[in-house]
């Protein structure tokens, strides 16, 4: 038996087999879960569904555009077509262009500060918009998010403001949507190397700090965050809301960047 048998999830986001939202999938089917997936354009249509008829055969993959609201609900009414309501749903999505990842946060564009919030925050309204109403039993929402949401992260910065725009969503949704059953989280990955993150100017030096001073003494994996999200998506979590869970290994505990001090024999 697995702890998601009978449960029926959307992941959004799957760029590739190295993506967060792709070991997210992968832990998910592992205990039982029903997928379907999306994609944005052509080269991303054919990435995905090579994935996963070669490791969730039979999933279903849909056209999404979270920038877009008309997308997004054409996207959930392909999915009433494969099913009569979904439980839960993974959101892994973020854009920001890559000259407002450089150079100082004071310079960011208006356009792309607009962009970076409407992709990377109003996306999870307008996805949970539309996935609530298909959970008349109650479901969960997770997104993903970042250290760079609470503290200043360099070479983060619109996307640190953007994921601190989606943790305040997802605890005004969480309150919104509680007395229906519907829970609605965060998970706050460490840095790990993605086709996303190498965006992010410097990615090594954040990968080896974190590293050398998280208390666990490595970096999070995929796999890590993947058995978390199953937890969060699980009735193991049935108490959960409003939340933001660290799976970081430790690092967010800290109050310093340097090397930690060897603790004696």
């Amino acid at each position: 038996m697995g702890l998601l048998d009978g449960k029926r999830g959307v992941i959004l986001g799957v760029a590739n087999d190295k993506s967060i939202a792709w070991a997210c999938a992968k832990a998910c089917a592992a205990e039982g879960a029903s997928l379907v997936f999306n994609y944005l354009g052509e080269p991303l249509e054919r990435r995905v569904r090579a994935l996963v008829d070669k490791e969730i055969p039979g999933s279903p993959v849909f056209p999404c555009d979270a920038s877009d609201d008309a997308s997004i609900e054409a996207f959930f009414k392909s999915v009433d077509g494969v099913w009569d309501g979904i439980d839960f749903v993974v959101h892994s999505l973020a854009f920001a262009k890559r000259e407002d990842l450089k150079g100082r946060f004071v310079d960011t564009s208006r356009a792309g500060f607009a962009l970076a919030l409407d992709v990377s925050a109003y996306s999870l309204v307008a996805v949970t918009r539309e996935a609530a109403a298909r959970m008349p039993q109650g479901g969960a929402v997770v997104a993903m998010t970042y250290y760079g949401a609470e503290k200043v992260i360099p070479h983060y910065n619109v996307m640190g403001v953007a994921k601190a725009a989606l943790e305040a969503s997802a605890r005004y949704l969480a309150a919104d949507l509680g007395p229906e059953g519907v829970r609605v989280n965060c998970v706050s990955a460490g840095p790990i190397r993605t086709l996303s993150s190498s965006a992010i100017a410097d990615i090594k030096t954040m990968l080896d700090t974190a590293q050398r001073v998280a208390p666990l003494r490595r970096n999070t994996t995929q796999d890590d965050v993947g058995r978390s999200m199953v937890y969060l998506v699980s009735d193991l979590s049935a108490g959960v809301t409003g939340e933001v869970l660290h799976v970081d290994c430790g690092y967010n505990v800290l109050g310093l960047f340097g090397q930690l001090p060897e603790q004696p024999e």
